[in-house]
């Protein structure tokens, strides 16, 4: 895969299914015009070929009605309906800020939608001023803005209600001054369910909770107080059935996802959630689904994104307990049942994702161009850190028997993973001639309670010995060369680079540090998440900040440093570029500092397509100089070990 592959990726992202109509919305990069193309894809359930469905060049998130009759997606960000047996779609919204996506409801006739509504005079609203002319914003809360989105405060997220067979404007249901996320319908379609941030006169905290509304109109009322970050919900039956995490204290500890239950009593007291999942082996991501043969959840697991089933009655379930749908040594992406039947979309090795019918032949290849233009296998490696912790990881090699240059590639996060998915970026560099190394270590999500915690206060200690371990376990391959050798990663990675290069610089040859954590101690003030995120990885000590700040150890590193960095990343912004930047020339350090501008913390994934060519061009320019394909010139001379 070379950088300009990036326009072959095809990646399907929701998927919907009411008797033989399966739809998914499918996405590329365009970099021709610098921006995402998208539609929506019948899957045919006969295993003829994928055909457009709809005629739209953004279309997202399509959603079949109950009844099959209807289908609701977003075009340019409207809500749209169009018959389900085909026609002309027609427009529903036309909302300043765009709607989100659309829940239909028992009755197949309203959809609730959750949508941004700027405050006036701001945004581009009827009226209003340019962006620099506006007025200036008061901010009395810590959550106020976040990366990606940008100020919430003046276009808090609301819910509404619109009847897509009448042509009557959307209902605004709630007025709140949080934002409010994924709407759910309870069964009788009389209320919708929405989760937001706890609202209390205690300090902030990141703690959600579950609110309900009357579809008719009515207050918002508390339906669950949620025991951490909610990451999905849905009503059956006389339950909220959701999944997130536990913790306690004002940030989100690294814990895993757990699937919970509660009753719900529209006119009576929240009631305490039970846990249907056991938190030391199970670890829940994404959507579910409730069944009358139990909860459909994605389970994180070594690198896999398992779907799989938990019974409606389970008592802290083990996984080992929970029936295995799909996804096996592969990421399911999303899914949908309808009658007993399931589809998903499932990334691989080879594939950003494919739309599968589970149990049947019925599979798409939205993945074949790329495969044409080149994927390189994942090679299954383990490692052993000094203390006996074993590490799990990937490598990826090049074509040829090598000894080939390496490049240590760390993952953000922390509480994230590698998987078995598709990486583009692994790809391209192997691509060009570099073995990837791709380790899991202590702090990464899929394996297990300890695991995720093991790094709390903790950083760059077992973290720093796991990916080397697993780096020495890629260098005894006789495809990869110990003597040529670089470090790279971003957000968490950016910070592990970081670390590494001062306090192991003698192993690498060079380092690529994107978007990076440096400086905790101004992290903390900058950043969307740092009022509390610093606390919960580095406590709140200053002084124990200032101890795992790579910014700290500047004067340690000597190899060659590239800092990389989003003008608009507010997860890690901007200054904690330039301070490291500063910091190494100012040390006499071969030090770059590379900007892209109009970027945020998510460039690498989602970033306008033409920069995500440009950060390839520039990442494979910088290993083309430090790290030399071929075996000749000077050798560090260093042993791995």
């Amino acid at each position: 895969m070379r950088p300009e592959d990036v326009a072959l990726l095809r990646v399907p992202g929701s998927v919907t299914l009411r008797g033989d109509l399966l739809l998914t919305d499918v996405a590329r990069p365009d970099l021709e015009a610098d921006s995402y193309r998208g539609g929506v894809v019948r899957v045919p359930t006969d295993g003829a070929e994928p055909r457009p469905w709809t005629t739209g060049e953004r279309d997202t998130a399509p959603r079949i009605s109950p009844d099959g009759r209807w289908v609701a997606f977003l075009r340019d960000k409207q809500l749209h309906v169009m018959p389900a047996d085909g026609g002309e779609a027609r427009r529903v919204t036309d909302l300043p800020g765009g709607a989100g996506a659309p829940v239909w409801a028992p009755d197949s006739r309203r959809v609730a939608f959750a949508a941004r509504v700027p405050e006036q005079g701001r945004y581009g609203i009827e009226g209003a001023p340019e962006a620099d002319s506006e007025a200036p914003r008061r901010i009395t809360d810590l959550r106020y803005r976040m990366d990606g989105v940008g100020f919430l405060l003046d276009r808090v997220q609301q819910l509404f209600v619109v009847d897509v067979l009448d042509d009557e404007a959307p209902r605004q249901l709630t007025t709140s001054d949080f934002d409010l996320t994924a709407p759910s319908w309870t069964p009788d379609g009389e209320h919708v369910l929405v989760y937001g941030v706890r609202q209390s006169g205690d300090s902030p905290s990141v703690h959600d909770d579950v609110y309900a509304v009357r579809a008719a109109g009515g207050p918002l009322t508390v339906a669950l107080h949620g025991m951490g970050e909610i990451i999905s919900m849905s009503a059956a039956e006389g339950r909220i059935f959701l999944i997130s995490s536990e913790f306690s204290g004002r940030g989100a500890e690294p814990r895993p996802g757990s699937l919970w239950v509660a009753d719900f009593d529209p006119a009576g007291s929240p009631q305490p959630p039970r846990l249907l999942t056991d938190p030391r082996t199970v670890d829940c991501e994404g959507t579910l689904v409730v069944t009358a043969e139990g909860v459909l959840v994605q389970v994180r697991n070594r690198g896999a994104v398992e779907l799989r089933r938990v019974p409606l009655d389970a008592d802290r379930a083990l996984l080992a307990d929970l029936p295995l749908i799909a996804g096996e040594r592969a990421v399911v992406k999303a899914f949908t049942e309808d009658a007993g039947r399931i589809a998903a979309v499932i990334a691989t090795p080879e594939s950003a994702g494919e739309v599968v019918l589970v149990g049947t032949d019925v599979k798409t290849d939205f993945g074949a161009d790329l495969r044409a233009a080149g994927i390189l296998a994942p090679r299954e490696i383990h490692g052993t850190a000094p203390d006996g912790y074993p590490v799990h990881g990937w490598v990826v090699l090049p074509e040829g028997e090598g000894p080939h240059p390496v490049i240590l590639s760390v993952h953000g996060g922390p509480f994230m993973y590698y998987g078995w998915g598709l990486f583009d970026e692994a790809q391209v560099y192997a691509s060009a001639g570099y073995a990837v190394v791709l380790a899991n270590p202590r702090g990464s999500a899929g394996y297990g309670y300890e695991h995720g915690m093991a790094i709390v206060n903790k950083l760059g200690t077992v973290d720093a010995d796991d990916v080397l371990a697993l780096l020495d376990a890629a260098l005894d391959l006789p495809e990869c060369d110990a003597d040529r050798v670089g470090v790279m990663g971003g957000s968490y990675g950016g910070f592990m680079t970081s670390w590494l290069s001062a306090h192991h610089g003698h192993r690498f040859r060079a380092a690529w540090s994107e978007r990076a954590v440096n400086a905790w101690d101004s992290f903390v003030g900058s950043s969307d998440i740092g009022w509390w995120f610093a606390d919960v990885y580095c406590g709140p000590d200053p002084d124990a900040q200032r101890a795992v700040s790579p910014l700290t150890y500047a004067d340690k590193i000597r190899i060659p440093f590239a800092v990389v960095h989003s003008e608009q990343d507010w997860r890690c912004p901007l200054e904690q570029a330039q301070r490291m930047f500063v910091a190494l020339k100012r040390n006499g350090v071969a030090a770059e500092l590379l900007v892209f501008p109009g970027e945020g913390h998510e460039l690498t994934r989602s970033g306008r397509p033409a920069h995500r060519r440009q950060r390839f061009d520039a990442v494979l320019e910088w290993w083309g100089r430090h790290l030399p394909k071929s075996q000749g010139g000077e050798s560090i001379g260093t042993e791995h070990r």
